[in-house]
């Protein structure tokens, strides 16, 4: 069975830093497709990142860009979404998605994905 949980939300500064964690079951992190993102209530959600572990290949929204790094850890099956310089617009819940039997062609900037885990909150103060 498949599972994605999020962890690492919480409340920080602008400008301040926060790691979001999502470790996930049933699957291998490192053969994956898997990506961010995150929603505003009344709002759209929006795609942040996505990655291939196959081939480390990465893109990211602009949104994003020199702020978000994402990693993984294969030991602990984890992806991380690592936020430097938060925004106040950054605040929102985070959401991990997974699409385990994807190609890389299909993967790369993907926002329909199989599995989605509950989500964790982020809240960045000004």
């Amino acid at each position: 069975q498949v599972l994605l949980v999020e962890s690492g939300g919480g409340s920080v500064q602008a400008g301040g830093a926060l790691r979001v964690s999502c470790e996930a079951s049933g699957f291998a992190v490192s053969r994956s497709c898997m990506g961010w993102f995150r929603q505003v209530p009344g709002k759209e959600r929006e795609g942040l990142a996505t990655i291939y572990s196959g081939t480390s290949s990465e893109q990211y929204a602009d949104s994003t860009k020199g702020r978000f790094t994402l990693s993984i850890d294969n030991a602990k099956n984890t992806l991380y979404l690592q936020m430097n310089n938060l925004e106040s617009e950054d605040t929102a819940i985070y959401y991990c998605a997974a699409e385990p039997s994807s190609s890389f062609v299909k993967c790369i900037g993907r926002r329909n994905f199989a599995y989605w885990g509950q989500g964790t909150q982020v809240t960045v103060s000004s």
